[in-house]
């Protein structure tokens, strides 16, 4: 049967802690409802005791969006647990998500506490949780510069005490995929856990591996994945939602795991993120990038025509982008200095213009590679009609403005 990968999404909590990426609750509960219709599993929606005010969003959340599990973070202390309990508890499936660190430098240097006093922490915190609720889930803060026995003995008390999810964070981005993969089939094959239990991950971008190491877990034996839309979160930021989901989508020949995001959702989610947090993405991002589907060397334009599995692994409608959004979103073939003939022809025909032959067609291109060029960006349709309608009145334009 082919595995089920849960889709635990932490982009109100963690990716909402990086610089820049603050949002009001009304803001996070129509992330959280898009979230909802995006498929995912889990909504992590705040750290409620880090304010009033995300206490109310999380609150909120919890109360209106329905389908996915509903989970607030807290520091493994009593307050901090039931402040959270408070926050979810009117969802419908509501999780509680309490950490504590295990790393020898977080020990000694930030909780100041000896190893089995932090088992102990762990081991009161989980059983408190979970008296409040059926799901908790415990974290093992910096788990990959712990030690690997330290971490099945924790994580083994934390399953003892009633965890029902044990998630192994990769928290400052340092492990590398055969490592991680390593670590997780480690971890499975020692934890004495409860039948059920599930083994989760979540991966920082500091070394920009988060996505290629979450992948590697998933091939250990991990079953939840978190990671955040546009990959945003603290310092690098997180695991990217849409590369994860449309890589285990495209290569399910690799990798044979299913989930159950609609990936028709993936831009629009993207997009939704970006309006209310006013932070964009690179161009070259992947899956959501203004370039993804964008083609400028005239041999991957010609060959994007004709086929587009030449140079694209998927549709653009596959993750909502459409062609009728062509030059916003869609299959772009641009006209800049690498450009060929077949696809500006393409692009001036999706205008309603047409060429009368290719001598006509080339010298509008050489026309508008300069102008290209002139501009650093990428020409408006506009600017194309415009070339195209007044070739003469252009050049003269640009060479008296060099």
């Amino acid at each position: 049967m082919t595995r089920r990968i849960q889709i635990f999404d932490t982009t109100l909590r963690d990716g909402e802690q990086a610089p820049g990426f603050g949002m009001t609750a009304e803001a996070k509960l129509e992330v959280a409802r898009q979230l909802g219709r995006l498929g995912v599993d889990v909504i992590e929606a705040g750290f409620p005791i880090a304010s009033p005010g995300d206490f109310e969003a999380v609150r909120q959340i919890a109360q209106t969006v329905t389908g996915p599990t509903i989970a607030g973070l807290s520091r493994a202390n009593e307050a901090d647990i039931r402040r959270c309990y408070e926050a979810v508890k009117g969802a419908a499936k509501p999780r509680i998500h309490t950490f504590i660190a295990t790393s020898p430098i977080h020990m000694e240097h930030k909780l100041r506490k000896s190893p089995d006093e932090v088992v102990r922490i762990a081991r009161d915190a989980v059983a408190l949780a979970r008296s409040l609720g059926p799901e908790v889930e415990f974290s093992a803060e910096d788990a990959t510069r712990s030690d690997w026995n330290f971490l099945v003995k924790i994580f083994t008390v934390a399953a003892r005490a009633g965890a029902t999810v044990l998630n192994v964070p990769d928290t400052v981005g340092y492990t590398t995929p055969k490592e991680y993969y390593d670590l997780i089939r480690f971890l499975i094959d020692r934890v004495d856990a409860p039948e059920g239990v599930i083994f989760s991950v979540h991966c920082h971008d500091d070394l920009g591996l988060a996505v290629a190491n979450t992948l590697a877990a998933i091939e250990a034996g991990a079953t939840q994945v978190e990671c955040t839309i546009n990959g945003i979160g603290e310092r690098a930021g997180n695991a990217a939602l849409e590369e994860i989901v449309m890589a285990l989508t495209t290569r399910k020949d690799r990798y044979g795991f299913q989930t159950g995001v609609n990936t028709q959702e993936l831009y629009r989610s993207s997009r939704i993120l970006q309006n209310f947090t006013g932070v964009g993405v690179q161009p070259n991002k992947a899956i959501v990038g203004a370039n993804a589907f964008a083609h400028e060397s005239g041999i991957h334009a010609d060959g994007a025509l004709k086929d587009r599995r030449n140079y694209e692994l998927y549709d653009p409608e596959d993750v909502g982008r459409g062609e009728h959004e062509l030059v916003e979103t869609g299959r772009v073939i641009t006209t800049g200095e690498y450009g060929g003939i077949k696809g500006f022809r393409h692009v001036y025909s999706k205008l309603g213009i047409e060429f009368h032959d290719d001598n006509e067609a080339r010298r509008i291109l050489e026309l508008a590679q300069y102008a290209n060029l002139h501009t650093q960006k990428p020409l408006t349709d506009d600017e194309l009609r415009l070339i195209a309608h007044y070739p003469e009145p252009v050049r003269q334009i640009l060479t008296a403005n060099p």
